[in-house]
């Protein structure tokens, strides 16, 4: 997808962080947007920062429930007949110890981090391919979906999670011959508000990890001392699509605790304790 002028792109999770810029980054190369996340006054606030003549669908969804999505589907090609490049961005993280946890910590994570993916994937990749154009879509991981990070042993599951399924669709996708890329996004720290995201859980999820406190407060000061903004991510994310480029890991120094980790796993080592 070397050109996205007038191409239409759907972001969920766009009332803030990746979500925002990367909804702005769209409008700038003079894509049509579909924005959608749980939060309507932010996203609102997102459309507010769009270019002036962006053309723009907002729609409240929660990615969660697999027919919201696919209304947000519906919607889509209604509104535009297509979508081009779809971005399964949202997502929300609570810390603390496994045998700390709770249910419904499994539950809204996995409800929007992986789940949401799924849900996109399932009600746009048919309809991508009834398109018969250029597509592509991208999966927000994170570098806790290539390291195991004590403290994040949910979000560590839901991302490696989003990787293998990524892998998988990738795969898939080259079996059919589809004209439809796949990137799976992994970024390390980036100032972001996903350390809040516990601000839009749902009261019916509201139970939460006791210890969940402190983990937060290590991660607010972790994503706030990030050398790249969402907005370079946002960048470095179209400049991939461009290039049709699957893996996509923004902060380059974490190649090596990658590979640490890769040595354990080759060697059949105990892990060691890697740092995002």
């Amino acid at each position: 997808m070397n050109s996205l002028h007038d191409k239409v792109a759907v972001i969920t999770g766009a009332a803030s962080g990746f979500g925002r810029e990367l909804a702005i980054a769209c409008a700038r190369e003079g894509m049509r947007l579909v924005l959608t996340d749980i939060d309507e006054t932010n996203l609102q606030g997102t459309v507010r920062l769009l270019p002036a003549g962006t053309q723009v669908l907002t729609m409240t969804c929660d990615v969660a429930r697999a027919e919201q999505v696919e209304q947000l589907a519906v919607a889509t090609y209604a509104r535009f007949d297509a979508a081009h490049l779809l971005f399964n961005n949202a997502g929300v993280l609570v810390g603390g110890p496994l045998w700390t946890t709770t249910e419904q910590d499994w539950a809204w994570m996995f409800g929007i981090n992986v789940m949401g993916v799924a849900h996109g994937i399932r009600s746009f990749v048919p309809r991508m391919l009834a398109q018969k154009d250029q597509c592509h879509i991208v999966n927000t991981a994170s570098v806790a979906g290539l390291l195991s990070v004590p403290g994040n042993g949910i979000y560590c599951a839901t991302k490696h999670a989003v990787v293998t399924m990524s892998e998988c669709l990738q795969l898939e996708l080259q079996e059919e011959n589809a004209a439809i890329g796949v990137s799976v996004l992994c970024p390390a720290f980036v100032p972001t508000g996903i350390a809040d995201a516990g601000r839009n859980r749902p009261a019916e999820l509201a139970a939460a990890n006791p210890l969940k406190d402190k983990y937060e407060e290590q991660t607010r000061k972790a994503t706030q001392a990030g050398k790249l903004s969402a907005a370079d991510i946002a960048r470095i994310t179209l400049d991939a699509v461009k290039e049709n480029r699957f893996y996509i890991l923004p902060h380059q120094r974490i190649k090596s605790l990658i590979e640490v980790r890769m040595g354990d796993i080759l060697d059949e080592r105990t892990p060691r304790k890697t740092s995002r």
